[in-house]
Order: C-alpha cells, then sequence, then structure tokens
C-alpha cells in the first residue's frame, strides 16, 4: 500500500500491521559534524550534486517511527524534547495531529541513547512522558549510557549527551526491560545490533506476511553521503569505522531482500526504498 503523506505522517500498511512516521522536527548541525573525517577534494563535487552548502547549517529532519497492530502501539524513540535543540520537540504535536494520546502508548523503544532519540521520554517534570508505556532498551546501549565512565570518554563534544542520557534512563531503570541482538521485541518485531554510531545501536526488522521493513535508526544518518558513500567516515558517528563496516552491511541486506526502510533522519518522511547506483546507492522515498 502506498503510504499518504502529510506534514507530520507518512503511513505505510503491511499485513494487520500500520508504520507511521511522525516529525519530532529538525536539527541544525554544523556541516563539519558530519563531513569533518570525509576525504573533501571528493566530497565537494558530490555535495554540489545534492545541492548541499559545505558551508552552510544542516538541518536533518528528526522522524520517529509508530507501529500500530492490534492493542499494540509501539513507538521507536522518544524523541527530543524540550531541553535539547530549539526546531526538535515537535512530537507531541504530531501525535496530537494524528490523534493520539501519549497515554495509549504501549511500548517505547530505543534504537539509542543520543538526545534526540532518547531525551523526550521525559517530560518537564522529569516524569514518563509515557506515562503507561513499557520502555525498551538494548542492554549493551543501556550499560554504556549507565557508565560513570562513559561522560569522560565520549569526548568533549557529547559529554551532554552521556550527562543527560544517564539522568533520563536513571528515571525509567526501575521499569526498563533489557534485550538484545536477535530477540524478539514485540510479535514480529526483531532486534538487530547496527554498532557503531553508538556502541549497542539497535536497528529492528519488523515483519507481516511477506512483506518486511528496517527501522534503521542512524545507523544509516542521512539519505544523500551515507547512500552515495557508505564506506566514507562520518563525524556524527561515535566509532566511525565499526559505523561504516555497519552502514555496508546493511547496504548488502536491504538490496538482496528488497527491504522498505525507515530511517530518522532520512527526508520526504523517512520511508523509503533503495536503488543500487553505479557508485553507491540511492534513497527512493515513498510518497
Amino acid at each position: 500500500t502506498l503510504p499518504r503523506r502529510g506534514w507530520t505522517q507518512t503511513t505505510l500498511t503491511m499485513g494487520d500491521t500500520e508504520i507511521m512516521t511522525l516529525s519530532d522536527g529538525w536539527l541544525d548541525l554544523p556541516a563539519e559534524f558530519i563531513f569533518g573525517p570525509m576525504p573533501q577534494d571528493d566530497l565537494a563535487p558530490l555535495l554540489a550534486q545534492f545541492g548541499i552548502d559545505p558551508t552552510a547549517t544542516l538541518t536533518p529532519p528528526c522522524n520517529l517511527t509508530l507501529l500500530r497492530r492490534g492493542d499494540t502501539l509501539a513507538l521507536f524513540d522518544a524523541g527530543s524534547g524540550t531541553q535539547f535543540s530549539p526546531n526538535a520537540g515537535a512530537l507531541p504535536d504530531a501525535l496530537d495531529a494524528a490523534g493520539i494520546d501519549p497515554f495509549d502508548i504501549t511500548h517505547v523503544i530505543f534504537t539509542h541513547g543520543h538526545p534526540d532519540h532518547l531525551w523526550g521520554v521525559l517530560d518537564d517534570f522529569d516524569e514518563p512522558y509515557f506515562a503507561n508505556a513499557e520502555h525498551m532498551m538494548g542492554g549493551a546501549e543501556f550499560d554504556y549510557w549507565m557508565d560513570d565512565a562513559t561522560v569522560n570518554s565520549i569526548g568533549e563534544a557529547r559529554a551532554s549527551f552521556a550527562v543527560g542520557a544517564k539522568r533520563r534512563l536513571e528515571v525509567i531503570a526501575d521499569g526498563l526491560t533489557l534485550f538484545g541482538d536477535g530477540d524478539e521485541v514485540l510479535p514480529g518485531v526483531a532486534a538487530m545490533l547496527t554498532a557503531g554510531h553508538t556502541p549497542g545501536h539497535m536497528g529492528f526488522m519488523i515483519a507481516d506476511g511477506s512483506d518486511t521493513a528496517l527501522i534503521l535508526g542512524d545507523a544509516i544518518g542521512n539519505d544523500h553521503v551515507a547512500f552515495a558513500r557508505p564506506d566514507w567516515l562520518s563525524g556524527s558517528d561515535q566509532d566511525a569505522a565499526a559505523a561504516a563496516a555497519t552502514r555496508l552491511a546493511l547496504f548488502d541486506r536491504i538490496t538482496a531482500d528488497d527491504l522498505t526502510v525507515v530511517g530518522f533522519h532520512l527526508g520526504q518522511g523517512g520511508m523509503g526504498k533503495v536503488e543500487t547506483l553505479t557508485e553507491g546507492y540511492g534513497f527512493v522515498p515513498m510518497g
């Protein structure tokens, strides 16, 4: 079924499963944050091809994924909340526009612990925003952010990420369900370790009948350079070499199985297909 496009949502139906993306707004990032480690002479013509100004602020969209199946209403990631980025944190408005009450969310399942994925889990009073939901995170990712040593090893630019993640995870820790690579977190939803962007980053394979969609999180972090040159190191990844290896393996899997992908920072609603090009890949948004 072709998805519907709206300013807040894109929807895909697979059998009895509905997958919807909801906008949490966008981030404002210095181009250097992503492009810094890349081969600059080769990067310049590629960015020109995509119409990207390497001196301008990048404004990647933030797409949360909602899964509706029977009585399950599962949200993948929780958005930025109000304390991270001025143009993010729009998820409450997106939920409202979609007619969804935060109290109706049954599960919140995290891809990883970066601010734009985790910080919206608490409201402005430091109470869980999705009060009735079971919260779930990969065990390795949880351990990483809860480790007191992380704030000192993660680098100055991300030290606030570590402080903010630990504070929020401490609030929900008692009710948090941990899972591992390959575990079925919900019926028909399998976790897949996609490490590199963070140490325990998880993707999720959603299957219904013969249809399968892959929630990427930030394992493929944009719809331009990450597709065109997946082997290039990106400054947005905590372990850039591991993240590049993960991207290459993911593209092999996605193209071999013709998977629909759902990406947190992919454009035009975040859902689409992947095409193999002469060099690298292209994102074909559905809509």
